[in-house]
């Protein structure tokens, strides 16, 4: 298990300034944010923090400013929805640094919480540049980076910080890093992972790392048609990534190495057109007719999915199975969720999933809170998944 320094390490904390990266990147819409998700991942923290007495301190980016300062990405914007969610008064500052930021950090009382302008405002930021890193540590006396989604970027917020202060993870990030710690770093065996959604071309660093540490790798949704492809079946329009034919060879060469099993489709729900409840059939994956397209494995699929999750002490998910989206090509992927969710709250597996897409196919199967652990970090546990070092997580690791 990776050794990183936690909250529960922060001892006599009343009165310190503790300066707290977080996500707070949410959507919005007319002004207000439409999504309070990662706002809520991190209250905890913030909570915890504000009432054993520190000066909470909250740092990070909105959206991707180009030229400085911009009101429509002023995360002035984003406080009310803080306010709401934490039940607590937030202030605001105009700037991350400087005298407005100072001025706003001498105000505090013990256990107020503070917003700081975008951090991206400033170029430093995405540079990790030396001179803003400090300009930011002045304001504070501890650091906690409770933003696991942004630690795949190694910004002067997300690691250069790590560096002057004393380092801990917030509860989101542990939470993170304990969950996939569970799902591909120590994991219980047999790992079953399914890969789904629309390419290859954009998890092939994945693939090529899940196959050397699970099991079982289970490939579903449109990417699965370039592996039926490459085995010489006509999967007549389906999507179909057919230059990557070689590539996804090489994939199935790798797993026989490893000792993977590699699932795919035995057969398809299949329809002329894209469109919700638009004429279909299910037809054996080598029956695939010429004029139509795969828009979600078959029942027999399903079968051999969830058999594999029996068999399993440890399932991690990454993108649905089918075209989700619109009824009725969404059967697969909520079978074979609903059945995750199922063993998981019986104590019978430990599932962790994440990605955009997923985290919606798990909410629209209604079992995102029925997983042993649901990522939003989006790109950041890809990489993880890909095996790559996280900045933003390897310097916690090397200051503790």
């Amino acid at each position: 298990m990776p050794s990183f320094k936690t909250l529960d390490d922060l001892n006599d904390i009343a009165g310190k300034r503790v300066l707290v990266r977080v996500d707070l990147n949410v959507p919005v819409k007319d002004g207000k944010v439409t999504d309070t998700t990662r706002i809520e991942r991190v209250a905890p923290t913030i909570l915890e923090l504000s009432k054993k007495g520190a000066k909470v301190i909250l740092l990070a980016h909105f959206g991707r400013p180009k030229d400085g300062p911009s009101p429509d990405l002023s995360l002035s914007l984003i406080a009310p929805s803080v306010e709401e969610v934490l039940d607590r008064a937030v202030a605001t500052a105009s700037d991350c640094i400087g005298p407005a930021a100072s001025d706003a950090v001498a105000a505090m009382k013990n256990g107020d919480i503070l917003l700081m302008e975008n951090t991206r405002f400033h170029k430093g930021e995405e540079k990790n540049d030396p001179d803003f890193i400090k300009a930011l540590a002045a304001q504070g006396d501890v650091y906690v980076n409770d933003a696991f989604s942004a630690a795949h970027r190694a910004h002067a917020s997300t690691e250069g910080l790590a560096h002057h202060l004393p380092a801990h993870a917030g509860r989101t990030m542990q939470a993170e890093l304990e969950a996939l710690e569970s799902g591909l770093g120590n994991p219980a065996r047999p790992v079953v992972a399914i890969v789904g959604g629309a390419k290859v071309s954009t998890k092939i660093d994945l693939l090529m790392n899940l196959v050397k540490k699970v099991d079982a790798l289970v490939i579903g949704g449109g990417m699965a048609n370039t592996f039926i492809a490459a085995r010489g079946t006509n999967v007549g329009k389906s999507l179909c990534e057919h230059d990557l034919a070689e590539t996804a060879r090489q994939i199935m060469i790798e797993a026989a190495t490893a000792g993977c099993a590699i699932i795919l489709p035995e057969d398809g729900v299949v329809a002329r057109e894209f469109k919700a409840n638009a004429a279909n059939e299910t037809v054996a994956i080598d029956a695939i007719p010429s004029d139509a397209m795969v828009l979600d494995v078959g029942p027999k699929s399903v079968e051999a999915i969830m058999a594999w999750i029996e068999r399993a002490n440890t399932l991690v998910w990454n993108g649905p199975l089918g075209a989700f989206e619109i009824e009725p090509f969404d059967k697969a992927t909520v079978a074979a969720a609903k059945f995750a969710a199922e063993r998981t709250k019986a104590g019978k597996l430990t599932s962790v999933a994440g990605g955009g897409d997923t985290v919606s196919a798990l909410n629209h199967a209604g079992v995102a809170d029925d997983f042993s652990y649901v990522s939003t970090a989006g790109g950041a546990f890809l990489e993880w998944m890909e095996g790559k070092v996280l900045p933003g997580v390897a310097v916690l690791n090397k200051v503790k």
